[in-house]
């Protein structure tokens, strides 16, 4: 007991030590202006004095608290397309930046070099910038549901989700397993969890508060987790033009070529620097008397 004490007060002496060390360290690097954030190139173990070693168990869990309460979108864009029209996006922006300024473009659809002058086939085509309206301010109120709960940490067993689900209402529908008339069972495709709805309150609450329940299905036991069921409201959403930096719409193309076709005369145009072009990135050509949407993601110029 002795020596345990010992030890303790020598751990307290380095650990002081440490400490009046690092303190001293973050005053110098304060009044020098280099006290690095998290991310960048040089990383704590670079600053800080090396720690006296020693055996840890951390339980429950670890978070980062700058991360929290931050939501972070990818927004998906729709973008309705007429018929006439292209879209192109380019490798580079200055590219795309130099076909707007162009705003006119005279694109040759003839392929042999046979033909006379005027019997080779050219359109004219309009260039524009593609605006998209961003999400720059999001709020969300997020309520707890009382009488639905999340299944997590389920079985791989093999089976048709309707079956899964089937199963799962079997089991939860039974007072002795701690469950109650289930109004509804609905899987979630991009989690792979189940949001069980019960008819009553009261049901979900003592099963949240177990956290893991053993599940009985066909003639095998699995654990799965029980959490709160958070369904969230827009509040607030506030949006802002933005131009897409690498990408172009082409209007006013007559239907005078197959889609393919005039695709490939489209892209060989645009690519071409002796025309202001520049390599082609991706190309979608919209025939006249059609219309579609186009998606836009967050790595698509």
């Amino acid at each position: 007991s002795q020596e345990r004490c010992s030890a303790l007060e020598q751990d307290q002496v380095k650990l002081q030590t440490v400490k009046e060390a690092v303190e001293q360290r973050t005053r110098e690097l304060r009044k020098e202006g280099e006290l690095l954030h998290r991310s960048a190139l040089c990383t704590p173990t670079q600053i800080l004095p090396t720690l006296p070693e020693k055996k840890m168990v951390f339980k429950g869990l670890v978070t980062d608290k700058e991360d929290m309460n931050k939501l972070v979108l990818t927004p998906q864009i729709h973008y309705p397309l007429l018929g006439g029209s292209a879209l192109i996006t380019f490798e580079k922006a200055e590219v795309a930046q130099r076909i707007i300024e162009m705003k006119e473009h005279v694109v040759e659809l003839s392929c042999g070099e046979e033909l006379e002058e005027h019997e080779r086939c050219r359109v004219r085509v309009q260039a524009m910038p593609v605006d998209i309206l961003l999400p720059s301010a999001l709020e969300i109120r997020m309520t707890q549901s009382s009488r639905s709960v999340l299944v997590s940490n389920l079985p791989s067993l093999g089976i048709a989700e309707e079956a899964l689900l089937d199963k799962l209402e079997l089991f939860f529908s039974k007072r002795k397993n701690g469950g109650g008339e289930v109004e509804s069972t609905e899987f979630l495709e991009d989690s792979g969890q189940v949001v069980l709805t019960f008819a009553l309150d009261g049901v979900a609450e003592p099963l949240i508060e177990r956290g893991h329940i053993q599940v009985l299905v066909g003639k095998g036991k699995y654990e799965v987790k029980i959490s709160p069921y958070m369904s969230g409201d827009i509040t607030n959403l506030q949006l802002q033009p933005s131009r897409c930096p690498r990408t172009v719409l082409l209007s006013g193309i007559p239907d005078v070529l197959d889609a393919e076709s005039m695709r490939d005369a489209l892209e060989i145009h645009f690519q071409k620097a002796s025309r202001g072009g520049g390599e082609v990135d991706a190309l979608d050509y919209l025939p006249a008397g059609r219309l579609a949407v186009a998606l836009f993601s967050e790595d698509v110029g």
